[in-house]
């Protein structure tokens, strides 16, 4: 067992030393330079296997390594050509780097380091380009991954190693230093983060350049998230970048390329009648993972308990006469109370509210596909457009299957995904929600998971967007070649991005405009965005490779239907990576130091290893697999009896997931962390566990709401107050009945105590105020003036909309 820390079986530490980060922020655009020291502290060469997190949409653009004072900078190449080198290299005794997405998950790579000699250093440098993430709160967030949590491999599914990998928790025997420079015509607001900063300083007066340190001495045991705020966040915006002189002619690197940031605004007439109508599918995790406490602070929930009070919340918001349904999944599947979507009204409520209560974490594993087969089965409701929610730690296997199914479904639904807790797959949340026209939300750390949910809510009622296009006009002698997937989706006030490349030259004019189209209940919308056709200074390649990834990624998904033709695109994905240097899942970073050739004396040393963080902090090495090798050119004869592990590490990266036999079931908790007794202690019933902290007074007031959107005027009402029953009776005017005076004193509370969180229980008034305009009162003056002195708010009358 691992006793601490992160270190070998035998409790030698593992051998990462430092990580250093830096990271360049360009409006929206980060560029990440992570720098990472290994030692091989045994007695003989040492071959790893290093396996950690990225965001699934970055482009990995450069990978070096430093040995002494050498450096030896990577080559991009097709895939099965790397490996081949790198066999070749490490048998023959030379030092050997390689570096390569996973076939099956996109936000999972894996680092071969091969032949690294007793005591020797090596400095490996990865790039990565990403965009950063719009929050509910219009800030940017940058999030550096330290947990790969283990991925949920179904019986049969064939799917990798980190089926076999868990976190561990527990202090590192490294920190992590960490500088922030942020750059953007735009003047910057502020800097947050849930790890503690240095004080923020500006470079300029006018707030546009920053810079920012990670204080000394963290210790890299969770993500580091970054949040930053701009004034003006939702202004369109235009990025045209030079081509380099040198690329081959026509080509992607050679023309220059544009970003095109769009925020659509929606007519307001269209936005203050959302939608009234719909079926909405909420399907829950409840594999053991979800038992797990979503941080280490004092008050911390479990993710299962943070989710439950979400569907609460979720449920009182709906609108009267819609449609819904709830499952939950872990290694099968069940639904609240029939299989079939039902009516919402205040029995159906009441009966997915005692069903939501007694949740818990019980379902063991993470089978996602097949309570989406199920629902994808069920016909939709005629006029009640599917929004389907799932809430899930993302810790699954199968991810490029989940993915097709939800992209083969996109046009019955729109799905809305929630990563929960740290390590939940990138790959499967932003995937889902891109494949199924959807928002991805991730809820991390310290972070209230209802501001999020709610705010896909919105989307949710947001009227679907119809016939989109976008057209072009350019000065004559300049056309466009689009890199991005056609636009399906639109919600207000969310980014949409568009990369072009692109072609010849102007002969005059010096601006292009960009045009979108769409229909919105029927009413015709057009945005609009005029934008300089000179190149903007200093901004690198990071536009050319985000473009060449986003358009490796269109390939790559043209490769899953049946008849492609799967070679030609293939063929063109590996052209684009290796001439824009970006990685895809069919070519891979190889680094030969030549001059490192050696005579390799007896066995190598093997290792496997899960970093949880990105690089290098490793899960638990495997200093007790060693086999001897027989090394003749290209090949290796190995001792299956003893090399079983590592060989299921490398086939993570080497095959398709269809050819490998099951992982074989682990029975101690280390291994298989979604059905070990611990987690299932975690979920014990009430009676046996700790008592409840606090009851969030918010939820505890919308627990008590109707389904029609009225209170009732009882003893629970007035304890969510702070009152008792008999002061809210005393105090209620003549004039009103008593659920009229409770809805009001309610909707008072929520204005006058709770503003801050509005975002969360907008609906929520929503349906009281429209419940209050319906009892046709007349005028409620004096009782909003009544229900102010009582809880001691000032709000008016207009101010609740009643």
């Amino acid at each position: 067992m691992v006793n601490r820390g992160l270190v070998t079986q035998k409790n030698v530490p593992v051998p990462l030393k430092s990580i250093s980060v830096e990271v360049r922020v360009q409006d929206h655009v980060s560029t990440v330079s992570s720098t990472l020291l290994y030692v091989n502290e045994e007695e003989r060469p040492l071959e790893a296997l290093f396996v950690f997190p990225l965001p699934a949409d970055a482009a990995v653009c450069h990978f070096s390594a430093k040995i002494g004072e050498q450096e030896i900078v990577a080559e991009l190449q097709n895939r099965e050509t790397a490996r081949d080198r790198y066999d070749d290299a490490v048998s023959s005794g030379q030092q050997a780097f390689l570096l390569e997405e996973s076939a099956e998950s996109p936000d999972v790579f894996g680092l071969s380091v091969g032949c690294l000699s007793p005591g020797q250093n090596a400095a490996v440098t990865i790039i990565y380009v990403t965009e950063l993430d719009v929050q509910a709160d219009h800030s940017l967030r940058f999030c550096l991954p330290a947990v790969l949590n283990p991925r949920y491999t179904p019986a049969g599914s064939g799917a990798g190693i980190v089926s076999e990998i868990s976190s561990v928790c527990g202090a590192v025997p490294y920190t992590l230093t960490l500088s922030v420079h942020v750059s953007s015509p735009k003047p910057i607001s502020k800097l947050e983060s849930n790890c503690t900063l240095d004080p923020l300083v500006f470079l300029h007066s006018d707030h546009t350049q920053a810079t920012v340190n990670l204080s000394p001495g963290h210790m890299f045991d969770k993500d580091v998230e970054l949040f930053l705020y701009y004034q003006d966040p939702h202004q369109p915006s235009a990025i045209v970048e030079a081509g380099v002189a040198t690329a081959p002619s026509g080509s992607l690197m050679r023309d220059p390329v544009v970003m095109i940031s769009l925020y659509p605004e929606f007519p307001e007439e269209v936005m203050s009648s959302l939608a009234t109508q719909g079926e909405f599918i909420f399907l829950m995790d409840r594999s053991g993972s979800m038992g797990e406490v979503m941080h280490h602070g004092i008050g911390a929930q479990t993710r299962i308990e943070s989710a439950k009070d979400t569907l609460l919340l979720l449920l009182k918001s709906l609108p009267m006469g819609c449609y819904f349904n709830i499952f939950g999944f872990g290694s099968r599947f069940e639904a609240f109370s029939s299989y079939e979507s039902v009516e919402y009204n205040q029995d159906t409520l009441d009966e997915a509210l005692k069903s939501v209560k007694r949740m818990q974490a019980d379902l063991c594993g993470t089978e996602i596909l097949e309570p989406l087969k199920y629902i994808y089965s069920q016909r939709c409701k005629p006029n009640h457009p599917r929004q389907l929610f799932i809430f899930t730690d993302g810790e699954v296997g199968n991810t490029k299957e989940v993915l097709d199914l939800v992209k083969h479904h996109v046009l019955s639904h729109r799905c809305f995904s929630f990563g929960i807790g740290e390590g939940a797959s990138t790959a499967l949340i932003t995937g889902m929600a891109r494949e199924g026209s959807g928002h991805a939300q991730f809820i991390t750390g310290t972070d209230r998971m209802q501001p999020k949910v709610m705010q896909s809510l919105r989307f949710a009622l947001q009227p679907p967007v119809f016939n989109i296009s976008v057209d072009w006009t350019l000065p004559d002698g300049v056309t466009v070649d689009t890199l991005s997937q056609p636009i399906n989706v639109l919600f207000q006030g969310q980014r949409a991005l568009i990369y072009a490349q692109l072609k010849g030259e102007s002969s005059g004019g010096s601006e292009g405009t960009v045009t979108v189209k769409y229909r919105l209940k029927d009413q015709p919308v057009t945005n609009q965005l005029h934008f300089c056709l000179k190149p903007t200074e200093e901004t690198g390649l990071s536009i050319h490779r985000l473009a060449a990834r986003t358009r490796i990624r269109s390939l790559e998904q043209e490769e899953r239907p049946c008849g492609a033709d799967v070679e030609s695109i293939r063929s063109k994905i590996v052209e684009l990576s290796v001439q824009a240097g970006v990685s895809s899942v069919h070519t891979a970073f190889i680094a030969i130091n030549k001059d490192s050739r050696q005579t390799v004396k007896g066995p190598l040393l093997q290792s496997a290893a899960s970093d949880i963080h990105l690089g290098g902090n490793l899960l638990f090495l495997r200093d007790d697999i060693c086999c001897s090798m027989m090394r003749t050119k290209g090949t290796r004869t190995r001792n299956k009896l003893n090399i079983g592990f590592m060989t299921k590490v490398r086939n993570f990266f080497r095959r398709g997931s269809k050819t490998a036999a099951a992982p074989t079931v682990q029975t101690t908790a280390r291994l298989q962390p979604d059905c070990s007794p611990t987690v299932q202690t975690n979920s014990q019933s009430k009676s046996d566990a700790a008592p409840d902290p606090q009851k969030d007074p918010l939820l505890q007031l919308v627990s008590l709401q109707k389904a029609s959107g009225c209170w009732d005027l009882d003893v629970t009402l007035a304890d969510a107050f702070g009152k008792t029953e008999d002061e809210l009776t005393n105090q209620k005017p003549a004039q009103v009945e008593g659920s009229v005076w409770a809805t009001l004193l309610a909707l008072i509370w929520l204005y006058g105590c709770k503003i801050d969180q509005r975002v969360e229980w907008q609906f929520v008034a929503m349906k009281a105020a429209s419940w209050i305009r319906s009892q046709k009162v007349g005028d409620l003056s004096e009782c909003v003036c009544v229900g102010n002195v009582l809880l001691g708010c000032q709000v008016t009358k207009d101010t609740l909309g009643i």
